[in-house]
């Protein structure tokens, strides 16, 4: 056992010597995290704005764009700190509110990627039900629940991790407080705090990717019963960004996951979770914009009235709101009719 201390600030090493390439990476970064921000905004913006895109599915997805600009934020500017000046202090609460929030949006985009999956399923499999199905008081009840097992799932881990005793080496071998290279901290037996961490972790991850994955399964079962070439293309399109994005998601999470830490060398563990802090949240708002007929026709139709509000004295029609429930209720409404 080492000597304990009272821990005031932890170091993150970040990336170690780059041999001079730091202010080149530090440049991808930026710009990956700029197009994270700006991608995401712009769905927002855009499903805000036009009336076409105020359904369920872009409900949720306004929600994930959302998430998705506060998961990347809880990692990214401290890691560009990291690259520019090298190793970075970090206060001891600084390092929790970090662990904690990056948990809780991990948690959150498994449950809401689960809740988006399932309303493609209603969308193909139960087409005349769906407008009662997936009604406001659903929508409301799936995005809530979702963020709310984000937030509270990560208590008990953050709880456990951080009242262990540390030792006077405070230096964290990575880019953000993760929890093995906290727990490699810890002057006491780790067991307990791991193996709570990974029961947890394995039902909030595994249960919402069961669910995801057997809601695709009735869907391609459903898809493959339609008589037509065009209708299982347009059926299909409806949900082929919403599996993109969950294919990037778990694959890189399996990734990284999947190889246990202590056999996995610390600039390896950096590399991987690379793909799923900065990576992946950027390639999201590109899969949906470039993928998706829908979010293409809604810039097309934005681009078209501004372009012919130049020339008008009237003032533009006010924006709804991001989250937009009254008219997606209404929209329901309309759609039962």
């Amino acid at each position: 056992m080492g000597n304990l201390t009272t821990v005031k600030e932890f170091l993150l090493l970040g990336f170690g010597n780059l041999h001079g390439l730091q202010f080149f990476l530090w440049g991808i970064f930026l710009g990956m995290y700029v197009v994270t921000l700006l991608g995401n905004l712009l769905i927002l913006i855009i499903i805000s704005l036009d009336r076409n895109l105020q359904t369920p599915m872009y409900f949720f997805l306004s929600n994930f764009s959302f998430l998705e600009i506060w998961y990347t934020t809880s990692i990214a500017p401290k890691m560009l700190q990291t690259l520019l000046v090298g190793p970075k202090v970090i206060s001891f609460v600084g390092c929790v509110v970090q662990f904690y929030f990056f948990g809780s949006m991990a948690v959150a985009e498994c449950f809401l990627l689960a809740a988006m999956s399932y309303d493609r399923y209603l969308a193909i499999c139960s087409p005349l039900q769906y407008p009662s199905l997936m009604n406001l008081h659903t929508c409301v009840l799936l995005a809530s629940g979702s963020w709310l097992g984000g937030f509270l799932t990560p208590v008990v881990t953050v709880a456990m991790t951080f009242q262990l005793p540390f030792c006077a080496t405070y230096k964290i071998d990575h880019f953000f407080c993760d929890l093995a290279p906290v727990l490699k901290l810890a002057c006491s037996d780790t067991e307990i705090v791991e193996k709570s961490t990974f029961l947890l972790a394995s039902f909030v991850t595994m249960v919402p990717f069961v669910l995801t994955v057997a809601s695709y399964i009735h869907i391609v079962a459903a898809v493959l019963r339609i008589p037509s070439a065009a209708g299982k293309q347009r059926a299909f399109s409806t949900c082929s960004s919403h599996l993109t994005v969950v294919t990037l998601y778990y694959g890189t999470l399996g990734t990284v996951y999947a190889v246990p830490t202590a056999t996995r060398a610390a600039v390896l563990n950096k590399i991987f979770s690379l793909f799923y802090t900065v990576v992946t949240p950027m390639v999201n708002p590109i899969v949906y914009s470039l993928r998706n007929k829908d979010v293409q026709k809604a810039v097309r139709r934005l681009m078209s009235h501004w372009a012919s509000a130049k020339g008008s004295s009237g003032p533009p029609p006010p924006p709804g709101s991001i989250f937009f429930l009254r008219t997606a209720w209404a929209s329901m409404k309309d759609t039962k009719h």
